[in-house]
């Protein structure tokens, strides 16, 4: 049987009082990473105490204020996150919560299998004090660890972002004249760093200055020296056709709870869209919406996505607000039937906090989503589970340490405002068919 060590564990330092939150990094800035600054106009009253907060002004004028705190095994947990634009300048909640709900890391052999975050966990001895590159051009906060005896850390590491091109016309402007209209984006960038065994998992969360939230893992660190195999179950990393490495899943949830414009009781929306016969120079396509009322699982298919939708408020345009989920590329892991659909949604549920090997006591017989789901609730206050597969074929490069490789997906707003939020002067005029 093979087990996973906890060698390379951060050790536990004692940083100071509780109204110290932040330390500078101290490595000079890295080219792609921008100074934040303070943010003008925070929303009132403050969702929690300043050394839980992070309030960061982008360069185009994008504000994000939310809360972050450690949880021993979920790791870097995101609360009451308020987006607003200068465009938009009213602070606007968008989230409520969001964290890693499970990550499943399953090896090809058969001989080996583990549930990174209910069996060890991102938080407590396992993250990691942030050190080196880890934040270059950024700064680290200090937080406890979440651990059952909290030690307070370097472990959070907030930046600001270049993210490329953000949009570029070539038209009039609101007076005729030609422009070209071309601007760089930018994201606050949210990161923390957690050790398992021979992997190393960075969880990030980028806050784009569209409105537009980023959750992806990272994994890096070493492969398993203990899980070599033949060569049908692996990939030969030693010299000739010998050491084969197994491949391996990583099938990761996220457990995401909206709270659009801090009224919730959000509506679950699924949307198709398929071939509806020919036209004139083309095959003609429609959309149809089905309204999810009850807990249940999904699966993706081409042209499908979902989103979830205020039913109470409107952007300037009479539009109700929502967010949709953009998922990642999602190899399923079809030998647990947990780790099969894309995304789940159930009625909330405080003591359902992951997608399985849930064991809170209040909970006694939910272990997993399909036991959350199982009962049909009828979807009040949603809260969706987003699964995103990758199945794991190491390579030469993978040796040693081993390049971060990404999962993850996007919570894309629509219609939560009328016109884009970076929309620049010269196109303030243009909202439908002008």
């Amino acid at each position: 049987m093979t087990f996973r060590t906890t060698a390379g564990a951060a050790a536990l330092v004692t940083l100071g009082s509780l109204g110290l939150a932040a330390t500078p990094a101290t490595a000079a800035p890295a080219a792609a990473a921008l100074p934040v600054t303070a943010a003008k106009a925070p929303p009132e009253p403050a969702p929690c105490a300043e050394a839980s907060m992070v309030k960061e002004t982008l360069p185009n004028g994008t504000t994000w204020q939310l809360c972050w705190r450690m949880d021993r095994r979920a790791g870097l947990v995101l609360e009451k996150a308020f987006v607003s634009s200068k465009r938009y300048p009213q602070p606007t909640q968008v989230l409520e919560s969001i964290r890693v709900a499970q990550l499943n890391v399953p090896y090809d052999s058969g001989k080996t299998e583990y549930n990174d975050i209910t069996e060890y966990g991102f938080g407590g001895v396992y993250a990691q004090d942030l050190t080196g590159d880890d934040c270059k051009g950024g700064s680290v906060r200090e937080g406890f660890d979440g651990d059952d005896q909290p030690q307070r850390r370097k472990l959070l590491c907030v930046s600001a972002e270049a993210s490329g091109l953000a949009y570029r016309l070539n038209a009039p402007d609101d007076q005729g004249n030609p422009t070209v209209f071309s601007k760089e984006g930018h994201d606050l960038v949210l990161r923390t760093i957690a050790k398992v065994g021979w992997y190393e998992y960075v969880t990030e969360y980028r806050l784009h200055d569209d409105g537009q939230i980023s959750a992806r893992l990272g994994a890096t660190g070493d492969l398993s020296p203990s899980d070599y195999v033949n060569a049908d179950r692996g990939w030969p990393i030693g010299k000739g056709a010998k050491d084969f490495s197994s491949n391996h899943y990583h099938s990761a949830f996220w457990r995401v709870d909206m709270n659009i414009d801090g009224k919730g009781n959000e509506k679950v929306e699924q949307y198709d869209t398929k071939h509806d016969g020919q036209g004139e120079r083309a095959p003609k396509l429609v959309t149809t919406k089905t309204a999810i009322t009850k807990e249940g699982t999904f699966d993706k298919v081409n042209r499908r996505w979902w989103r979830l939708v205020s039913p109470t408020s409107k952007n300037a345009d009479d539009h109700a607000r929502s967010y949709e989920l953009v998922t990642g590329g999602g190899d399923r892991y079809e030998a647990h039937p947990e780790t099969k659909p894309d995304v789940t949604f159930t009625e909330n549920n405080a003591c359902e906090k992951f997608a399985t090997g849930n064991d809170d006591p209040q909970c006694a017989t939910m272990k997993s989503i399909l036991d959350f789901a199982r009962d049909k609730q009828n979807l009040k206050d949603p809260v969706m589970w987003v699964r995103v597969g990758f199945h794991h074929v190491p390579r030469d490069e993978d040796q040693s340490p081993m390049p971060l490789h990404w999962q993850g997906f996007d919570l894309v707003p629509r219609d939560f405002t009328a016109t884009n939020t970076l929309t620049p002067d010269g196109r303030g005029n243009v909202n439908g068919q002008n």
